[in-house]
Order: C-alpha cells, then structure tokens, then sequence
C-alpha cells in the first residue's frame, strides 16, 4: 500500500511468481516463498533488461517469458532459476496476442499477428528440451487476400528534442520514394498503453492502392516501460505531439510522401494527438481523421468519467496544469486565416467515456474558418458508444466512410480489382 508500482501475482505449487514494475520501469520477476513474504527474502528470476516484460507463465519445469522489444512481441524459455534456454522464432516483426499452458504441461501455444499476418495461433512442443523450438501453425483467420506482396519494417526517427522513436511503416513490397505514396499516419501515446503491429482487413485495398500505413510508438505509450509513459503525460505531453509532429515530418524528408498525400489518424487520446498536430503543424497534412476525441483540454475532466483522467493529463482547476492543458488544447488553438487541412470529425452519442461534446463543438469552429475546398465533416453514430462492442454492420459503416474520405482527399484511385487469393 501506497507503492507508486504494479504488482501481478501467479501461483505455482508452493511459491508465489511477482511481476512488477517496482524500481524496474520495465519490469521484473520474482519467486516468493509464502512462509517468507518479507522483500528481503524475494528471488529474482527474471531481471529487468533492456525489453519490456510484458508477463511471464510457468509451463511444467521451465518459465516463458513474453517481452516487448522495440514495440514487437518477443518469446523466450527460461528454467526455473532464470537461466535462458531458447528464444522462440516469430514470423515477422509482429504482436503477441495471448498466450495459454497447462502449468504442469510439456506445452504451450501462443497467438500472434502482424500488419500483414491475421490472427494466428501457434503450437509450440517442450518435450525435447535439447532441441530448437518450432512453433507449428494450430489455428489461422482465414483472409481471401494474397500477403505475400506486402512488408512491414521498422525505422527510428529523432524527435525534437533528439529522443529516438520508433515507428512501423507497412505496404505493398519495393514501391519507389517518389514522394508521392498516399500515407497515413497513426498514433495514440498515452496513458501505457503500446502500439503494436496488428492486422486488420479494412488496410487491404489501402495498400493494394499503393497506400503505406505509418504507426508511430510515441512517449505515452507503454512500448519501452513506464519511464517512456512517464515522459508523455502531464506537464510532459508536448513531447507526444513533437514525437508525431517529427514522424510526419521524418516520412516528408525520406521521400514517402509529400503533404498533400499524407493524412493524419488517431482516436480517443489519439484524437487529441491529432487534433494537436492539425491546429500545430496544419501545412503537413493533407487530411485528418479524428475519432472519438478529447478536443477541449480545457474542461474536458467536466464531463463523463473524464476526471480519471486527470493523473495522465492534469487537472485543469490547478492553475499549473491549466498553463499546459491551455497550451496545446486544439479546441483553444484553431485561428482565423489558416489553411487547415480537411478533417473527418467521428463520434457517437452513446460515448460514456469521451463526450461528443469534443467532436461537435471541434467541428463547428473549424466549419467557421475552413477553406472551401477543405471539407470539415462531423460523422455522429447514434446508437454506439467509444467504439468496444460495436455491432460488425457499424463497424463496417464507419470504416466505409473512413476510408472513402482518405481515397478521397489523398487523391487515390480504386484498383480495378480488389486484392484476391
């Protein structure tokens, strides 16, 4: 009690395993004997290092530790004293989603995708602990796309203020640097929580169109541990918006895209990150698409269950916080006079967490000073919430619309055949 830290507790016969980021930002395993609860007496196991432990599973005599390196899953098997005994091949730079075992098993399958892998399950047998793993392929979402024509890779950037940052550039496969590749760009940084490469259909016929997707692991987020979250909340949360800002700026420079071809793409904290970098840095942005956002920072924590929030953004009753909450609220910062880039505004009524008050009111200001041939649309579902648990025939709506504005103001032509097997 009263901890700045997380703890999560797994049992195996008689000890305790502790997972905790307590004086370890990227966290750190620990045996417990229960008859000796005191810290001193704690073992560690797994030390922190350089990859974020994201958890760890005990499977028979061996323990399986799952890390986040560089914003992609790793798998590695350990004995019980920590030692390592292998690493677990991956397809690709990918995620892993879920991982499952018997605790007296011999064992284990875990789930994996990537931006251009679907959801993928893998068996993985500990029997011949000698021998190198294989995982083999135990279940597969089932695409009527051909993937073997699209890459993703990894990049790092230097940000503003010099820090380097990640980001996954995914799409068709030895495409020139013309500078003229429609691109959008996604981000979300904050509150720990980590961007990481996952599938999604609705990408396909963007990047059979010749599209590049760029995802950006931002400071907020949980990519490299809470010292990374820590430097994007609160009085730090500029460094957010110059993390995506100098992404943006990084893909113009290589000679993706130029702006008139590159959009902007974010939701919920996301949308506030959008939100900033069309009101800061308007001339790199062809389109934006805003979804479910927090746009008035100034009284956001009014509405809804906003005033949990106020331990990532601030409080805007402490006159401090509101110096920085006013800085960069993007409702405050929309002016006369300036070229803005069109924006797809989406919400929904039912939101219990973000209220379309963001959205609405984001909307009317920039109808008021928006160029005529910069659209600025407000798309509001009215039997839907914050996104979780929406109906697929929503889902699919929603991502029609997206997607039709992005081909739209970024210029891009349909194929004349939709990508098949």
């Amino acid at each position: 009690e009263g901890i700045d830290a997380l703890f999560h507790v797994s049992v195996r016969n008689d000890r305790f395993y502790v997972h905790t980021n307590h004086q370890a930002p990227r966290y750190q395993l620990f045996e417990v004997d229960p008859l000796k609860p005191w810290r001193e007496a704690w073992i560690l196991r797994l030390p922190q290092g350089e990859d974020v432990l994201e958890s760890a599973v005990n499977v028979g005599e061996v323990l399986i530790a799952e890390r986040s390196r560089k914003a992609c899953g790793s798998l590695t098997v350990h004995d019980r004293a920590g030692t390592l005994l292998h690493e677990v091949p991956l397809p690709t730079l990918g995620t892993i989603a879920g991982l499952g075992a018997e605790w007296d098993g011999q064992e284990f399958l875990f789930g994996f995708q990537s931006f251009i892998v679907p959801q993928t399950v893998y068996h993985v047998d500990l029997s011949k602990p000698l021998e190198p793993l294989k995982p083999a392929l135990w279940r597969q979402v089932q695409v009527e796309a051909d993937l073997s024509g699209y890459e993703v890779q990894q990049v790092t950037y230097a940000s503003k203020d010099g820090t380097p940052v990640t980001m996954f550039l995914a799409g068709k496969k030895d495409l020139p640097r013309d500078g003229d590749r429609p691109t959008v760009l996604y981000g979300y940084g904050g509150f720990n929580i980590s961007l990481t490469p996952s599938f999604s259909a609705s990408r396909l016929l963007f990047f059979e169109a010749g599209g590049l997707l760029a995802v950006a692991n931002l400071r907020g987020g949980g990519e490299y541990g809470e010292e990374w979250h820590r430097a994007g909340m609160l009085g730090h949360k500029q460094n957010v918006f110059d993390d995506y800002i100098a992404a943006a700026e990084w893909l113009l420079a290589q000679g993706y895209t130029r702006p008139a071809r590159l959009a902007a793409m974010g939701g919920s904290n996301g949308g506030l990150l959008v939100g900033v970098a069309l009101t800061q840095r308007p001339e790199l942005f062809r389109a934006v698409v805003c979804q479910v956002p927090l746009l008035d920072m100034v009284r956001y924590s009014k509405f809804l269950i906003a005033r949990l929030w106020v331990k990532e953004y601030g409080d805007p009753e402490n006159p401090e916080h509101f110096r920085w909450l006013y800085a960069y609220s993007p409702y405050h910062r929309v002016r006369e006079g300036v070229d803005y880039p069109a924006v797809l505004l989406v919400t929904a009524e039912s939101d219990t967490r973000v209220d379309a008050l963001h959205a609405r009111k984001m909307a009317a200001r920039l109808q008021a000073v928006a160029r005529p041939d910069r659209p600025v649309l407000l798309r509001l579902e009215t039997r839907a919430g914050h996104g979780a648990g929406k109906p697929l025939n929503k889902v699919k709506e929603e991502l029609t619309d997206v997607w039709s504005f992005l081909f739209w103001q970024l210029g891009i032509e349909f194929p004349a055949q939709a990508p098949t097997r």
